[in-house]
């Protein structure tokens, strides 16, 4: 019995290690290390159908205000970017609604309130990114990293821009990250060897 508990445990520790683990490297794929005073947040919105921000928004608002370069904040926007939902508000709005009300930022904010899908995420936010030097996309680690590489198919001029977000942080979600790493191996099936690497 004692053995099986043992081995339950050393499972588990295992199992928590690689979703850190895989995590911490999609948070690291396809970033560079652009300097500059004007800097883009983009936060990504997650299906919401109630009439506020849901959890996985309010965590991902709270990723892309914590990204902002102290340094640079008065030159950064902050940029919230999903579409209608079935509440009929949009997710831009939502997490908007809620960065201002809730974690009192007065920053500035640009809604992208088309989007439905990731792809358009990145297309619709792109007029928003051409005059920055810094490219930051918070969401979870396989989120961003899917929307790295379809800025880069997009506009491969900008993603030379792209650099960290503080999305990633050791130990938060531990528990959810394996859960996490199933999903973001599933959602990031579709991207080429080149776009998981981890540097421009």
């Amino acid at each position: 019995m004692r053995l099986v508990i043992t081995g339950v445990a050393i499972a588990g520790a295992a199992a928590l290690a690689w979703g850190e683990w895989l995590n911490w490297r999609w948070s690291r794929a396809l970033v560079g290390n652009s300097v500059g005073a004007a800097e883009a947040v983009v936060v990504l919105g997650y299906r919401n159908p109630q009439a506020t921000a849901n959890f996985v928004n309010r965590w991902r608002v709270r990723a892309g205000i914590r990204s902002i370069t102290a340094d640079s904040a008065r030159g950064t926007r902050v940029i919230f970017s999903g579409g209608a939902t079935s509440s009929g508000a949009a997710e831009a709005q939502l997490m908007a609604d809620y960065a201002k009300s809730v974690l009192e930022f007065a920053g500035t904010v640009l809604l992208e309130d088309q989007s439905r899908t990731t792809w358009e995420n990145i297309t619709n936010v792109i007029p928003l990114l051409e005059d920055v030097d810094r490219i930051k996309i918070a969401s979870q680690s396989a989120h961003a990293l899917k929307a790295r590489a379809y800025l880069r198919r997009q506009r491969p001029d900008l993603a030379e821009r792209l650099v960290r977000a503080d999305d990633y942080r050791p130990g938060e979600w531990m528990i959810a990250k394996p859960l996490l790493a199933l999903y973001g191996l599933w959602m990031l099936r579709g991207l080429k060897a080149d776009e998981r690497k981890t540097s421009l």
